[in-house]
């Protein structure tokens, strides 16, 4: 049986970025360093929630790019405006990757698509929650390689968030620029 293909990113976790957060964050405990848990990837359907062409194009955009195929979300509360119900079924898809998966998608999307994106001057440094966990949205998924033009003839943007587990903001800014995430530059700094 041939060996298994560990991620880049995973191997250079264990091996390397461990230790020097550990370290660089004064924690006693190897268990105490913050680690990507999950990544969720999903896009809210809006306006084009009865466009059955719509959902084909959001639904093939998200399993190409991720490698896995997408739930529908219900939603969570009523909103008048939107003219959307408690409960109602098909308001957005979402995907989550664990793994060896949430790795290489990560991998991807920080060497390879980030790059791709027009004016780009590094994501946002404000992102995190309270947990730790970093939140940004892309404006459109045509910065994914594995997309064909015809794929990205519907233009539609997409919410991904990166959940880690004992993070801080601190911390997981610090685990995050150690995978190569790019930020913003702070104003005043060269």
């Amino acid at each position: 049986m041939a060996d298994k293909v560990i991620p880049r990113l995973k191997q250079l976790y264990k091996d390397k970025y461990a230790a020097e957060l550990q370290k660089e964050l004064e924690l006693k405990n190897i268990h105490e360093v913050p680690q990507v848990e999950k990544i969720v990837v999903a896009s809210g359907i809006g306006k084009n929630k009865d466009d059955k062409a719509y959902w084909g194009v959001v639904r093939n955009t998200i399993t190409k790019i991720t490698g896995q195929a997408p739930i529908e979300r219900m939603a969570k509360k009523s909103i008048a405006t939107f003219k959307i119900r408690k409960g109602m079924n098909k308001v957005g898809l979402s995907v989550t990757l664990r793994g060896d998966k949430m790795y290489e998608f990560l991998d991807r999307f920080i060497h390879v698509a980030l790059p791709r994106t027009r004016d780009f001057h590094g994501v946002k440094r404000n992102a995190f929650d309270g947990q730790g966990n970093y939140s940004f949205g892309v404006i459109e998924q045509s910065i994914f390689p594995e997309l064909t033009f015809e794929d990205t003839s519907v233009l539609h943007g997409l919410q991904i968030t990166i959940a880690i587990k004992n993070g801080s903001k601190a911390g997981s800014q610090k685990l995050l620029e150690k995978f190569g995430l790019p930020f913003e530059k702070e104003k005043g700094a060269k």
